[in-house]
């Protein structure tokens, strides 16, 4: 029975892209992090380039990436999540 709940309930499919983009930005801010904390930092310290007196690839895996994803998040937010009601739809008999 629960399970022809399920199929029914517009509200999982919502649930299911919105878990869906939410991976996606998970997996885009490793890659992120990764390409810049490993590309650039990948080499002897004595070859660092600096930004605002923090190591390149800190700054740009870890400062510039947290406000891209803030940015980004906040985005995808406001553009594709949707407000959905958590009650039960069934007891609706009151």
């Amino acid at each position: 029975m629960e399970e022809n709940l399920k199929d029914d309930d517009h509200r999982y499919k919502i649930a299911n892209r919105e878990a869906l983009i939410g991976v996606g930005l998970v997996i885009f801010n490793f890659v992120w992090w990764f390409a810049f904390a490993y590309g650039l930092g990948g080499k002897d310290p004595s070859e660092y380039s600096y930004v605002f007196g923090l190591p390149a690839w800190f700054f740009y895996s870890c400062v510039l990436g947290f406000v891209v994803m803030a940015v980004l998040v906040t985005i995808v937010v406001k553009k594709w999540f949707t407000e959905i009601p958590l009650d039960d739809e069934v007891g609706e008999d009151k």
